[in-house]
């Protein structure tokens, strides 16, 4: 069976691969995540989880499978990456303070078998935050690597009203999709005969 190599250093990723029973070799990838210009959010984050893979694939693993991810964060049709300092974050954290945004995660694997790339769109309702909320919340160190500035399987859910899609993709990692992906490139997830 071939071994997967995950094109991130998220730690989050690596447990909810874990959490469907694949291992992997860890190898980030460390491209330019600057957007294009005009370019959408979706296609933005396909993008990114393309060239991160193919980019891992050149330089640590030639012969295996390679599953890369981004996600971003997209009000109004704009991109929210990472915080660049308390400022930012709190401008961000306003911004989607009680609407509704879209985090989009996309994934791509790529073996001997080809590229699929493909990305998972969820709606996430936020209420309705104060600054001095979004200060105390900068003060506990959690949103300074997180797109948009929080993080929904920390205490950042408590931001949360209402998710529909998928929660692991707002995490990081659609495990549904991911799943479907890796078993087409011959990367087995949980059986029930391994019970």
């Amino acid at each position: 069976m071939p071994e997967l190599v995950l094109a991130s250093a998220s730690p989050r990723r690596r447990s909810l691969l874990k959490q469907i029973g694949v291992s992997c070799i860890v190898a980030p990838s460390d491209i330019c995540e600057d957007a294009l210009p005009n370019e959408a959010p979706e296609p933005y984050t396909c993008r990114l989880a393309l060239e991160k893979a193919r980019h891992c694939l050149r330089h640590h693993a030639s012969e295996q499978v390679v599953l890369a991810a981004d996600t971003t964060v997209s009000i109004d049709g704009a991109i929210l990456g990472k915080p660049v300092d308390e400022t930012d974050a709190i401008q961000m954290l306003m911004r989607l303070s009680g609407k509704t945004h879209q985090v989009i995660t996309g994934i791509a694997v790529i073996s001997s078998q080809g590229e699929d790339v493909l990305s998972v769109v969820s709606d996430v309702e936020f209420a309705h935050l104060t600054e001095a909320m979004c200060r105390a919340y900068w003060r506990t160190c959690e949103p300074q690597d997180k797109a948009g500035s929080y993080a929904v399987q920390g205490l950042g859910a408590i931001f949360v009203k209402h998710l529909k899609g998928s929660y692991s993709s707002v995490v990081g990692l659609p495990l549904h999709e991911t799943a479907q992906l890796l078993e087409k490139h011959g990367i087995k997830v949980w059986q029930i005969d391994d019970l």
